[in-house]
């Protein structure tokens, strides 16, 4: 799945037909709000992000997603109809993987899509995390339980990614908001607690595998 994050309608219709017709699985959103909302049901393989953008611009949505761990590696191709030399090497210093200058064809858009997810590919050994019968694949954000595929939000994928990369470590609930959530939700803390919860629920009978350390917070440890 791509993510395409335009606001003008027939650029943006354009590039879902063009991806659409080179094999690929896409998506547009009109502006931050909506895609941030979409990342909390489904993880992208690759995202085109238009830098002007209404209300959050572009850069400050590159900012926010190479700040989450949940996002942080997920290929980032900008483009904007500036084409200043200030505005591509902000973008690439900010961790953008490549770069469009509008108006640009969709036979070099689909090109750059293929190349960037070329060298993106993530190598297996680095990117699969398992503890007991969970098994997380962090190259493909996914979740699966026996075989069973899971389904989490952005939030609990985060946590959940966040405790198996550090197994029987015990983190209070103000270092998971931290990790997680970012400073603005400091002191906050019955949001980790709900967030655990859910998370337990969706992993069934592995949920207990997160342990609550009394007084202190909680910890990962496979059982049985």
């Amino acid at each position: 799945m791509i993510f395409c994050v335009e606001d003008d309608n027939g650029v943006r219709d354009l590039m879902i037909y063009a991806l659409n017709s080179a094999g690929y699985e896409a998506r547009g959103f009109t502006d931050g709000i909506d895609f941030f909302h979409a990342l909390e049901e489904e993880m992208p393989e690759l995202i085109m992000l238009d830098i002007m953008l209404p209300g959050e611009d572009g850069i400050a949505i590159l900012k926010r997603l190479r700040s989450s761990a949940a996002t942080a590696e997920v290929p980032v191709i900008m483009a904007t109809a500036k084409g200043t030399e200030y505005d591509k090497v902000i973008g690439l210093d900010l961790g953008a993987d490549d770069y469009l200058t509008k108006p640009f064809g969709m036979m070099e858009m689909v090109s750059r899509v293929k190349a960037v997810l070329r060298r993106s590919r993530p190598k297996e050994d680095t990117q699969i995390l398992q503890v007991g019968c969970l098994v997380l694949n962090m190259g493909e954000h996914t979740v699966f339980m026996k075989g069973e595929r899971l389904v989490l939000t952005l939030k609990e994928y985060e946590l959940l990614q966040l405790f198996m990369n550090n197994r029987g470590r015990v983190f209070t609930r103000d270092q998971l908001l931290l990790s997680v959530w970012g400073s603005a939700y400091a002191g906050e803390t019955r949001t980790v607690d709900v967030h655990i919860g859910t998370l337990r629920a969706k992993l069934g009978h592995c949920g207990n595998y997160i342990e609550t350390v009394r007084g202190v917070g909680y910890r990962m440890e496979a059982k049985g």
